[in-house]
Parts: C-alpha cells; sequence; structure tokens
C-alpha cells in the first residue's frame, strides 16, 4: 500500500519517457529549493518538484465498492523560470475523451527546461465515469455542477472539492476541455464569461473557430474558479467517446498559443497561424418541428444566412417533410449526429454572426493552416 502525503497525492509509477528534445523526466520527490536561476521548487504536499522537472503524482479522491482506491492522474511541469501557474483538465464529463488526447499530445510538445511558470496536467478528472465510459459519476450527479462541494457530501461533492482544494486553489489560470455529449458533434469553440475583456483577449488569441460569451452556471468548475479569482476558457471540441483529428489540432494548438500569451513558452515553434475567430454573444438551437427522421445538409462549420435551407425532418420514407430553415445568420456550432429524432429534439447549434462574409475566409483559413501542420506525433494513429 502506498502511503499518502499531507496534500493527498500518492507517488505513482514510473513516468513515460521524455522525447529527445526534453529533460528525462525526475520522480516527484526530486529534492531541491531552487535551480541556478533562484526559481524555487514546486512544492505539492510533502513533494518538491525541482525547476525543469516533472511531477508523476496520483491524487486520492475516493474507493470502489471492493475497496480499490481511485486516483486522478497528475502531471506537474515545472518550468526553469518564474511564471504563472496554470492547470489544463479533461474528461471531467467521464464520455468526454478528447481532451485526454489534447493534454497527452501537450505533454509531449512542452519542453520543461523553456517554460516560465508551472503547467498541472489532469487528463481525466472523472476517473469512474472515464472507466465506465459513462458522463455521470457513479451517484448519477454531474461533476461539473457540484463545485465547490463538499469533504462529506455525496461523492460527486467530494471528488469535485478534492479537485477546487488540490487544483483549483493553486492556480491562477486554467483551461478546461470538453465535448458534445452522445450522438452530437461541436465544432472546436471556446466558452467564456460574458463581460471580461481580458479572458476574452486570452479566448480570441486560442485561435479556436468560434469564441462564445456566456453567463457561467452554477456549481460549475469556471464559476468557482471565478469566485478564487482564478481565470479560465472552456473548450469545447468534437464528440464523446471519440476522437477527431481535426478537434485534438485545434485544441493542442490553441492552448500553445494561450501559454505563449501569458508569457509562458515562446510563440516561434507554435504551428499553424492563427486566424481571428467568429465572435458571438448569442446562440440557438433549431429544433424538431416534428418527429421523424432528419437529414441534415449543413453541419458544424457551415456560414449560414437567415432563411436557408438546412435540412428537413420526415417520415421515415421522407414524406411529409418539413424543411429546416436558418432563423439568422451564422455558424454552425454543434449538431447532432442521431438522425432518428423527437419533436424538439435539438438538432443543429447555430450561433450568430454579425459579419458573415469575413466569417468564412476566417474558417478557411484556420482549417488550411492546422491540417497542414506538423502537430501529429511520429506515431500517431488516430
Amino acid at each position: 500500500m502506498r502511503s499518502t502525503d499531507e496534500a493527498g497525492a500518492q507517488p505513482a509509477a514510473p513516468s513515460i519517457p521524455s522525447p529527445q528534445n526534453q529533460a528525462p523526466a525526475l520522480p516527484s520527490t526530486a529534492t531541491g529549493d531552487a535551480g541556478t536561476s533562484g526559481h524555487p521548487a514546486f512544492v505539492f504536499g510533502k513533494h518538491r518538484i525541482t525547476p525543469a522537472s516533472e511531477g508523476v503524482l496520483d491524487l486520492p479522491v475516493a474507493s470502489l465498492s471492493t475497496g480499490t482506491p481511485v486516483s486522478i492522474p497528475l502531471r506537474v511541469l515545472h518550468g526553469s523560470r518564474p511564471g504563472p501557474t496554470m492547470f489544463v483538465s479533461a474528461a471531467i464529463h467521464g464520455d468526454e475523451i478528447i481532451g485526454a488526447e489534447i493534454i497527452r499530445r501537450l505533454r509531449r510538445r512542452l519542453n520543461r527546461r523553456a517554460i516560465a511558470g508551472t503547467v498541472l496536467l489532469v487528463p481525466v478528472v472523472n476517473v469512474f465515469g472515464f472507466l465506465n465510459h459513462e458522463r455521470t459519476m457513479p451517484d448519477r450527479r454531474d461533476l461539473n455542477r457540484s463545485f465547490p462541494g463538499s469533504g462529506r457530501g455525496s461523492l460527486a461533492t467530494q471528488v469535485a472539492n478534492t479537485f477546487y482544494r488540490k487544483i483549483i486553489k493553486r492556480c491562477s489560470f486554467g483551461i478546461d476541455i470538453h465535448s458534445a455529449a452522445a450522438h452530437r458533434y461541436n465544432l472546436p469553440q471556446i466558452r467564456v464569461a460574458a463581460g471580461d475583456p481580458h479572458l476574452l483577449e486570452l479566448a480570441m488569441a486560442f485561435g479556436a473557430p468560434a469564441v462564445v460569451e456566456a453567463s457561467l452556471r452554477p456549481g460549475s468548475m469556471r464559476a468557482i474558479a471565478q469566485q478564487q479569482g482564478v481565470d479560465m476558457l472552456l473548450l469545447e471540441a468534437g464528440e464523446a467517446l471519440r476522437f477527431d483529428e481535426f478537434s485534438i489540432r485545434v485544441g493542442l494548438a490553441g492552448i500553445m498559443r494561450v501559454m505563449a500569451k501569458l508569457g509562458m513558452i515562446e510563440d516561434a515553434d507554435i504551428p499553424g497561424t492563427a486566424a481571428v475567430p467568429a465572435h458571438t454573444t448569442r446562440s440557438l438551437w433549431l429544433r424538431a418541428p416534428v418527429g421523424g427522421i432528419a437529414r441534415l445538409t449543413r453541419l458544424s462549420g457551415a456560414l449560414i444566412r437567415k432563411g436557408d435551407r438546412l435540412g428537413t425532418v420526415g417520415d421515415i420514407l421522407g414524406e411529409h417533410a418539413h424543411a429546416l430553415l436558418s432563423p439568422i445568420d451564422g455558424i454552425v456550432i454543434g449538431h447532432t449526429n442521431l438522425p432518428v429524432v423527437n419533436q424538439g429534439d435539438a438538432l443543429l447549434h447555430i450561433a450568430e454572426v454579425l459579419q458573415i462574409d469575413s466569417a468564412e475566409q476566417r474558417m478557411d483559413s484556420i482549417t488550411g493552416a492546422l491540417l497542414s501542420s506538423d502537430l501529429l506525433d511520429e506515431d500517431e494513429v488516430v
């Protein structure tokens, strides 16, 4: 049995060897208070991660019915120079697995010797849902509505409270990665709290196809982070239980751009050229007017104008079809992948775009830059 330190962190298995352009990873128990520049070690409980090294930790959160302990995997990349402390997290909904792949690639590309500050990588927050391919926790609660949580509440509130105390409160900035629910797809987009110019600047620097300003939801990670004074961006990209290369590349390049904006890394080695995203403060769902079979002709990423025909909903044989018309000028930022629909089901998520002509050029620029870049690992199979 492994002992637990005062911060609730346990040493994990030996770290995976780093790429050739990085220094070998050091164990989380590496000692030494500071590097030659005077940059202090990053202390996590009893563990000290020295400058330009990596801490490989497990963050205990609960136990299974068999008594088997469950921990959140955590990697701490502590740079060689002072700078911000940020976290990048994924799979707070257990079926939103795409963020784990984005974080895996990010870890391979970051050179700890070149980082200013510290990066906490959390590829799977909802370990229970991740193992079971389910969105929620075993108690059927939404972990992203359970913050700040409680040390003695339900399982979801206990996990939320651990993440809040051990991760969020240690950082000044964070990026949380999500995907659409089952049978839906989201165009890569940044969600940002409305009315915050600094966050909007970082969101635009990320370079996703769209930036959506919206109010924060009570109990969410972003809401509690804001109360704690921790700035956060939320990336929505792709589909539950699936990887797609475009979304992964958008996420990886975007995180690196934000790190460069914060002064944590140099921007010279970030592939692709960031275009100005489509910015919106209003979006709506186009819903099925009747039950039947949805046949969509415009999907995520499509630039549309008010009155454009986006598809039809009709019976199985295609009779009595009802046309789906766009109510606004905008960009499709989400769509259903399930053609069998009931009346009222959400079919297309449309973000209003006021400058539709320039938005089309921006989409082409983003897509071309990412798909022609070298963001794939040499051993990548997706």
